[in-house]
């Protein structure tokens, strides 16, 4: 296998997933699966195929680069869209290609429209409007201007989607904020409407958004974290429990499994120190393993002496420090313990479980950022 460790994709989740998400949006509404971030972690090459199993023809990246990779793997039919990212030498391959984009300002505009006029084709334009996250998006005030611009322009660009993204839907403490991010779509949207421009699609929902604000939910929703089975959330995980009449805990799956073997298997005496430094000392005869996973694989150095794995069905503590490498746990308690044993980093082994929840918990850290940091040279194995 030449790994230390090995991630378990399941399909029969993935497919789960998708049709509770689907339920929520509605099935005439287009479901674009968000595979940034190496699909949150999951590998872009084992949930395109996923995706495309379970009916999904768009896909949303954030770079050219991610646009790149996704294209040499997505059906013929397949949309893919980029968010973020695109530099002019790379609007040359989108155009040609046909690949969606954003647009939040007049330099991206201007640069597609001559690119898609030089190549005699159309650019297939998002147009990204400021409604108050303040990161990326065309200002209302500019709309006059930017209105005369692309109707004299019409003939060089399809107007796929007029969008918007909401500054932190997941919590309640935003609420205002969303509820006036949603007000002032709608102050576009009648925009564009009374001067006769209107989008293929008009689409601003996130997970999040979608799954606690259903008036987010237009002609398309991006859904991202959710589709791999997780909450963005406790209060969104709250609110679906409430609104889908207490079945919301069960309706995400995770897909996502996280395993190694036990490397070797030893005794320590009493009163010796457990790897570097003097971080753990044994206080009695113990016996340990050591499991070929450290934090150069994504297991985080802050979970040393506080971190668990499952062994044999139970779940043992780290102890000592995480190295580059390497990271030991105890396993006085678990009878049998041999080097080849199965080690569960992340997911399930008999009756237990560890969560990215609560292993996010652990090493301080949100669930985007737990899976985004999965080395993408961890195998990856589609699983019933």
């Amino acid at each position: 296998m030449f790994s230390t460790s090995y991630i378990e994709i399941s399909r029969s989740a993935y497919k789960n997933n998708i049709k509770y998400l689907t339920s929520v949006a509605g099935k005439n509404v287009v479901f674009s699966s968000v595979i940034k971030g190496n699909a949150y972690g999951h590998g872009m090459e084992h949930i395109i195929p996923l995706a495309e199993e379970a009916g999904i023809r768009h896909f949303s990246v954030f770079s050219a680069k991610e646009a790149y990779a996704a294209y040499q793997i997505t059906s013929p039919d397949a949309r893919i869209m980029i968010m973020g990212h695109i530099d002019h030498d790379e609007l040359e391959w989108a155009i040609e290609h046909d690949i969606e984009f954003f647009v939040f300002d007049d330099d991206r505009l201007g640069k597609a429209v001559s690119e898609a006029k030089k190549q005699k084709k159309k650019a297939h334009i998002h147009l990204e409007v400021e409604t108050g996250f303040h990161r990326t998006g065309i200002e209302y005030e500019t709309l006059p201007d930017l209105m005369k611009y692309l109707k004299c322009n019409q003939d060089h660009y399809i107007f796929e989607g007029l969008c918007t993204h909401y500054a932190g839907a997941e919590s309640l403490a935003n609420y205002l904020r969303i509820k006036n991010q949603i007000s002032t779509f709608r102050q576009f949207s009648r925009y564009f409407s009374r001067h006769g421009l209107a989008p293929r699609l008009k689409h601003t929902a996130c997970s999040a958004a979608a799954l606690t604000y259903p008036t987010t939910i237009m002609d398309m929703v991006r859904f991202g974290i959710a589709q791999f089975g997780y909450w963005p959330s406790p209060e969104t995980q709250m609110f679906r429990f409430k609104k889908d009449q207490g079945a919301g805990n069960d309706k995400l799956k995770r897909l996502l499994s996280w395993k190694s073997r036990v490397m070797a298997v030893k005794e320590v005496e009493a009163g010796q120190f457990v790897g570097y430094g003097s971080s753990f000392l044994v206080n009695k005869k113990t016996k340990i393993a050591i499991i070929p996973v450290g934090y150069a694989n994504g297991f985080s150095r802050s979970l040393s002496n506080t971190g668990r794995v499952l062994i044999r069905g139970r779940r043992v503590p780290v102890i000592g420090t995480v190295t580059m490498n390497t990271l030991t746990v105890n396993v006085t308690d678990v009878p049998g313990v041999e080097k080849g044993d199965e080690v569960v980093i992340i997911g399930k082994q008999k009756r237990l479980s560890i969560s990215i929840a609560s292993f996010c918990e652990m090493s301080n850290m949100l669930n985007y950022q737990l899976l985004t940091r999965i080395p993408s040279d961890i195998p990856r194995t589609i699983v019933k």
